[in-house]
């Protein structure tokens, strides 16, 4: 089974420095939802992992969070692809979690879900917590520069082998042409 794990937030959908709290407030950006549509066509199967600790800071709650995660979905269908699983660690930074990026956790629960070795698999982020998960779990981090992605390069201290993309919809060109 081939899988991509995705960042959602300044990967999939722009960002918020006030954290996307409604599906009013979730907008896709332009080429994402065509990118994992392209994905699925090409046999991929896809997942989110997404850090939301705008839950534990009571910014949003879960009836909030799977509204926006209903909308993605749809707007990911109409667009003719689909998302395998979505995972989301509520907590904020201060939890001592296994799940909050830049631990691995939810990258190695979706793997072992989806029983496919993490080795290798292209994991996209613009942020660097999401390419240090990423590394920790044997993925392949790919920075996209939208979201954080700019800020994130310009900081440096990128995982080894970390590939850059100008968006979700590049990092997906060069997936399928190595496929």
């Amino acid at each position: 089974m081939k899988l991509v794990i995705l960042d959602r937030d300044g990967t999939i959908n722009f960002d918020s420095d006030r954290f996307i709290k409604s599906p009013d407030e979730w907008r896709p950006l332009p080429g994402a939802l065509e990118a994992i549509a392209r994905l699925n066509g090409a046999g991929y199967h896809v997942a989110v992992a997404t850090n939301q600790s705008g839950i534990e800071r009571g910014l949003l709650d879960m009836n909030a969070l799977n509204a926006i995660h209903a909308k993605m979905l749809k707007a990911v269908q109409q667009a003719g692809g689909h998302i395998d699983v979505i995972y989301y660690c509520p907590h904020s930074g201060d939890a001592d979690c296994r799940c909050r990026k830049p631990s691995p956790g939810m990258f190695v629960d979706i793997g072992q879900r989806l029983n496919v070795s993490m080795a290798g698999v292209p994991c996209i982020g613009d942020g660097l917590r999401d390419l240090q998960a990423a590394e920790a779990a044997g993925g392949k981090p790919m920075l996209v520069l939208t979201g954080k992605g700019a800020i994130t390069l310009a900081g440096g201290g990128l995982p080894k082998g970390t590939q850059t993309f100008a968006d979700l919809s590049a990092a997906v060109d060069a997936i399928l042409d190595t496929a």
